[in-house]
């Protein structure tokens, strides 16, 4: 996401709506850091985050290095709870209901790495629909994961 967003020529770009998206890409990645910030840091890393769903969508304004600070908060809080886990908490289950189900972690982590990629596929089209660039930023590059040991 961090690409995608650092990908837009200026901050107004990627606040811009467009004919048949409703969210522009700036709140797709705010969606995305409060998700991430709240189903991992705060209910499985216990690190106290309050989620603000609502303004997830409908701030707007925030500059690019803004929203990727927010990522990287996100990013955080994501690494800090998952590496503070036992294993034994992934065959387990998730801590909270949500909507009233009870999931597995693995599961639903499972379910957030999925929603997380949906989502980077909308901010990489709105980013193309409102600069008109027809390019790729390579924001899943199989070079950037870690090789196996």
């Amino acid at each position: 996401m961090r690409r995608e967003i650092e990908s837009y020529p200026d901050d107004e770009s990627l606040w811009r709506e467009t004919s048949g998206v409703s969210n522009p890409g700036g709140t797709l990645a705010l969606h995305c850091a409060g998700n991430m910030r709240h189903f991992v840091g705060a209910v499985l890393g216990q690190d106290g985050y309050i989620r603000d769903r609502e303004a997830e969508f409908t701030a707007r304004g925030a500059t690019r290095e803004q929203v990727v600070a927010e990522l990287d908060s996100a990013l955080n809080a994501v690494e800090r709870a998952l590496e503070s886990l036992p294993a034994a908490v992934f065959d387990g289950p998730y801590p909270a209901r949500v909507y009233g189900r009870t999931l597995r972690t693995d599961v639903l982590l499972t379910h957030m790495a999925i929603h997380l990629g949906y989502h980077l596929g909308q901010l990489d089209y709105h980013r193309r629909l409102v600069t008109g660039e027809n390019h790729t930023v390579d924001a899943l590059s199989l070079s950037d994961l870690p090789e196996a040991p």
